[in-house]
């Protein structure tokens, strides 16, 4: 699929894809720990052009288990980490609601991706959306991005080569962020389009 320049947008899951998943949640930003080549991943993709956000279910502040300040600490050494390895992440979009609330951004749902979309002028077709759960692959095709899922944090027992329940057909497949990276790059570049 042909991306022009100035559309070319990835959005990343947070837990377990760009970074170590947590047993329930992130309680400090100490505990934000990159998966190993995950920055390195997001740094080719921005030498190349493409834009990075997040969009991440964080039902902990719905359920009151941290609050707004901790989350924001969290992103704070997230992006100091990311700029270390010459990474850049362009915003987080998150859910901040427990499922119980009934919203529409919380993954599966497609909310977090059209709110991406419609804030950045991109169409979801024009978006990739790379995460390590099938809730993630759900919400990518129910929005209409391109889905990948990379096979760390709850995906990661998938490596013996078993199809995780419930993950959409279409969705691509890759080790981890650094695999997905090496794909997107490596793909042949768009056709010039005629004016």
């Amino acid at each position: 699929m042909p991306f022009s320049r100035d559309q070319r947008l990835v959005v990343l899951d947070r837990d377990g894809t760009l970074n170590e998943e947590p047993e329930d949640f992130l309680r400090s930003a100490d505990d934000w720990t990159p998966l190993p080549g995950a920055l390195e991943a997001v740094a080719r993709l921005n030498q190349q052009g493409w834009r990075v956000v997040i969009a991440s279910n964080q039902t902990g502040l719905g359920r009151g288990l941290f609050d707004v300040a901790t989350l924001n600490e969290v992103h704070a050494r997230m992006h100091k980490l990311m700029a270390q390895a010459g990474a850049r992440v362009d915003a987080v979009f998150f859910c901040p609601h427990a499922p119980e609330d009934g919203c529409d951004c919380r993954k599966p749902l497609p909310g977090l991706l059209q709110q991406i979309s419609q804030r950045y002028g991109v169409a979801p077709s024009q978006m990739l959306a790379v995460g390590d759960s099938v809730r993630d692959a759900q919400a990518a095709v129910a929005a209409g991005c391109p889905a990948h899922l990379v096979l760390t944090g709850q995906s990661f027992k998938h490596r013996d080569g078993s199809r995780p329940e419930g993950l959409p057909p279409d969705v691509l497949i890759h080790t981890d962020l650094l695999a997905f990276a090496d794909a997107v790059l490596q793909a042949p570049p768009p056709p010039e389009t005629q004016p």
